[in-house]
């Protein structure tokens, strides 16, 4: 399956909302340079797809890239579709997904934000297998 970037964001503290830049670099075994959620476990980068962030926007809410902590917002693909163990590839940028969606214990700053997360039922993590810069408006691909 084919998708675009749509937006990369990042964030210098866990928990909060991330912010759009416009290339970013991945980084093996870590993630994206310069960002909170980086270093050595599953998650090291999040994935959103834009068309669930739109049926939010439907709600009335007004959200930036980033709004629920995702680090990539993409096009195309619905991430509700993919299985752990799949992999992305973004120009020679090489990922794995480790899970889908999360658990929130407690409400997180996003949800107190923003009224509500989706990333717990419709983000995806992933590892980086391979590293390598990345743009907004690359196209990427998920296989088995």
């Amino acid at each position: 399956m084919r998708f675009k970037v749509e937006a990369i964001c990042l964030s210098r503290q866990k928990g909060t909302q991330k912010t759009p830049v416009e290339e970013a670099l991945l980084v093996a075994n870590h993630g994206l340079e310069g960002d909170a959620h980086a270093g050595d476990w599953p998650r090291q980068v999040s994935f959103l797809a834009a068309e669930d962030i739109e049926e939010m926007k439907k709600k009335g809410l007004e959200l930036q890239p980033g709004a629920f902590g995702e680090n990539i917002v993409t096009r195309g693909i619905d991430w509700g579709q993919v299985v752990c163990g799949g992999k992305i590839t973004i120009g020679e940028a090489e990922l794995e997904i480790t899970q889908l969606g999360k658990e929130c214990h407690t409400p997180c700053a996003i949800y107190h934000q923003v009224g509500y997360c989706i990333m717990p039922e419709r983000g995806v993590f992933a590892r980086v297998k391979k590293g390598g810069r990345i743009r907004v408006g690359d196209y990427g691909y998920y296989h088995l």
